[in-house]
């Protein structure tokens, strides 16, 4: 066991429960599903959307468990401890947090939310804590680390539980700063409560995840939980771009409450600044950093200006932690940042092919206004959107692509549970409002390959959507599907021609 567990009673009072059972008990785990229970262990019975997590309560009693957390009053003959709460999401997080000793409580804890750059700026901070002589951990949409040790990600922010006990083994490996994403969907599901982040870090607001959400109010609402204490102590210091206006708007907030808010920008008066930027294909990024403790200048492998914003908030997260500027330099100009991210597919012909995870009417254009900075031909766009995910984003990507394309190629993104054609008829009735020529193929191999057969000197082929993603999910199945090996396959035929 990686924690040193507490008892039911501990528990009970924390959460504000009524206990009935053993109080002495102890138990060294918490989680909510079944699969994972184990003996010892306390299970959190949520009722969800689809599912009552009641039905497995017997099952996991049996496997022994030592008792369980559920809103409703203990059945009847009921053998075992149980936890009446008022909110199972809410206990979830608070028992994992007391069972783990609060691991959070003993790291530099940065949390990062934002629409785009979420995962960029984690790779950055980590590296920065790394180039600043600290083992470090990172939670993030990509993959778990701690120090070289790495797993693939189930989601971009775990279950609080999953949270919890990855914190506390990264305490007992002796890290001392561990940075993470929070995602909107996270910390209004209680993922995120209890967790002590010494800086939280705003990346920006743009259009995504309003399935969920439903107004850019709430998604906004949700965001904001993270640095006003909603979901436990406010953060220590906020990190904050003000070119956004949600941003702009958030630090005013934090400020009128007399909380720390550093921003940062590339187009308004702030804290941290950049001067001077050049993108290249070739070079990466290079810009005078303006900081309050000095000036520096970067030359990163990131390609990009949205890269540029990414390495401002890591820097300033950086410094909030006490980090030494001339390593922050060196860190920034070491990191290549996150797989999927702008990511070129080397080849060796004269033009280049870009695999990139914008997955948003905002993150495309960002993406395409890079691409068009660094190009001398066309722009030829790869992408689709994922089913069973927020469709009012679909006509403006489309609306988008067009605007900024040279060719677009409408393609399948993750399906899902929706029917492929649908999907792309919605995109395209954004895309036909253009002048930008295009045709569909559904099958996104397929769109690969036409897409690189077509490529010219001096053209650029983006790949958006999936970026750092080893699958493709058609209906509930998920296959293994890599856009960037693909690309290396379609490089490789084209050369055989």
């Amino acid at each position: 066991m990686i924690s040193n567990g507490a008892t039911l009673g501990e528990i009970a009072e924390n959460l504000g429960a009524k206990i009935y059972g053993d109080a002495e008990a102890k138990a060294f785990d918490v989680t909510h599903d079944s699969r994972q229970a184990k003996a010892g262990g306390l299970f959190v019975a949520v009722r969800g959307l689809t599912m009552d997590a009641h039905r497995f309560v017997a099952d996991v009693m049996r496997r022994g468990a030592v008792g369980i957390i559920s809103e409703s009053e203990v059945p009847a003959n009921f053998q075992g401890a149980w936890l009446q709460v008022a909110n199972a999401r809410v206990a979830l997080a608070k028992a994992a947090a007391v069972i783990n000793g609060d691991p959070s409580h003993d790291l530099k804890l940065v949390g990062i939310t934002g629409t785009n750059g979420k995962t960029t700026t984690t790779y950055l901070i980590f590296a920065l804590a790394e180039a600043n002589g600290e083992k470090a951990a990172m939670l993030t949409t990509v993959e778990y680390r701690t120090g070289e040790r790495s797993e693939p990600a189930v989601r971009t922010t775990p279950e609080a539980s999953d949270t919890q006990r990855f914190l506390r083994e990264a305490v007992n490996e002796n890290c001392k700063t561990a940075v993470m994403e929070t995602s909107s969907q996270a910390i209004d599901l209680h993922r995120c409560d209890w967790l002590r982040f010494q800086v939280a870090v705003f990346t920006n607001l743009t259009r995504d995840h309003l399935d969920y959400h439903l107004t850019m109010e709430n998604y906004f609402d949700a965001k904001k939980a993270l640095f006003d204490g909603r979901i436990g102590e406010k953060p220590a210091s906020s990190v904050i771009n003000i070119d956004d206006e949600w941003g702009a708007k958030l630090a005013n907030d934090l400020k009128s409450n007399n909380q720390r808010v550093v921003t940062f920008a590339q187009n308004n008066q702030a804290d941290l600044t950049a001067e001077n930027v050049e993108v290249s294909l070739i070079r990466g990024t290079s810009f005078d950093l303006k900081t309050p403790h000095g000036r520096r200048k970067i030359t990163s492998p990131l390609v990009g200006k949205p890269h540029v914003y990414n390495m401002l908030s890591a820097t300033a997260a950086a410094l909030e932690l006490g980090y030494d500027l001339d390593q922050i330099q060196k860190g920034l100009e070491m990191c290549v940042g996150a797989p999927g991210r702008f990511e070129r597919v080397p080849n060796d012909g004269d033009f280049a092919v870009v695999v990139d995870y914008a997955h948003s009417d905002d993150a495309l254009l960002n993406t395409l206004k890079t691409a068009r900075e660094l190009t001398s031909g066309k722009i030829i766009t790869v992408f689709g959107c994922g089913g069973d995910r927020d469709r009012t984003k679909r006509e403006p990507m489309g609306a988008v692509a067009g605007e900024n394309s040279d060719l677009a190629i409408l393609t399948s993104d993750n399906p899902r549970t929706e029917d492929p054609l649908k999907i792309i008829s919605q995109i395209e009735a954004g895309l036909k409002e253009t002048n930008c020529p295009y045709f569909v193929i559904s099958d996104r191999h397929e769109a690969i390959h036409q897409a690189i057969r077509r490529a010219k000197s001096g053209d650029v082929v983006l790949i958006a959507g999936k970026g750092h993603e080893t699958y493709q999910i058609i209906g509930s199945e998920k296959f293994h599907f890599d856009d960037r090996e693909i690309a290396r396959e379609a490089l490789e035929k084209r050369d055989e021609v």
